[in-house]
């Protein structure tokens, strides 16, 4: 990735996780509240990730959200992929997956360097094992680019469900990091999505 374009993406991440977090931290005690009455168990929900790929290394993390299925769902199914109307997910939950407002938490990720603001969705490690054996250059989609909280495949698809809805995302990605080889571009790409994400957010468009 252009130098520029890596310094000015990290710099923007900074300045919008922060301003972020000023604008919605009064929001996370309520959304608290209402997880913790809706359905027993913790608020914020943790889970391994795959972040940053170079040629030398993986990179791993935690990522942080708003819980919004019930605790423990997958204890007795191991990882699996969410469907359309998932019973797993409880209804305070559901709402803010429309509302994207269970990402907010991802802030403290970038800040903390681990995500950027925009980019491919940072995916879980046993998936990315099996998808990138069945999808040619899957892995590539975070090869020198962060996963992000939000991106071109978020805004134009929803969770996935299935292996198509995955290639599909692929595609997006893809675009995404050719896009920003050229800085113009990438101000012009990212600003773009981040527009789109405001709206999906303010129409509730986000995933079922």
């Amino acid at each position: 990735m252009n130098r520029w374009v890596l310094i000015t993406k990290r710099i923007i991440d900074i300045i919008l996780a922060l301003t972020g977090l000023v604008l919605f931290l009064p929001l996370f005690p309520f959304i608290a509240i209402a997880i913790k009455l809706d359905s027993n168990g913790p608020v914020f929900f943790s889970q391994r990730r795959v972040g940053l790929v170079t040629k030398d290394k993986t990179g791993y993390f935690n990522m942080l959200k708003f819980r919004t299925m019930y605790a423990d769902v997958e204890s007795k199914t191991g990882p699996v992929w969410a469907v359309d109307d998932d019973p797993r997910i409880t209804r305070v939950g559901r709402f803010l997956r429309k509302t994207r407002l269970d990402e907010l938490p991802q802030l403290l990720n970038v800040l903390a360097g681990d995500m950027s603001i925009i980019g491919p969705r940072p995916e879980r490690p046993f998936f990315v094992e099996k998808l990138d054996k069945s999808i040619p250059y899957y892995n590539e989609r975070v090869y020198w680019v962060k996963p992000g909280i939000t991106g071109l495949a978020q805004v134009n698809c929803e969770y996935d469900t299935d292996m198509e809805s995955v290639k599909n995302k692929l595609y997006y990605d893809h675009a995404y990091a050719a896009r920003i080889t050229s800085f113009l571009e990438f101000l012009r790409t990212d600003f773009g999505i981040i527009l789109q994400t405001l709206w999906v957010m303010v129409k509730g468009k986000g995933a079922k």
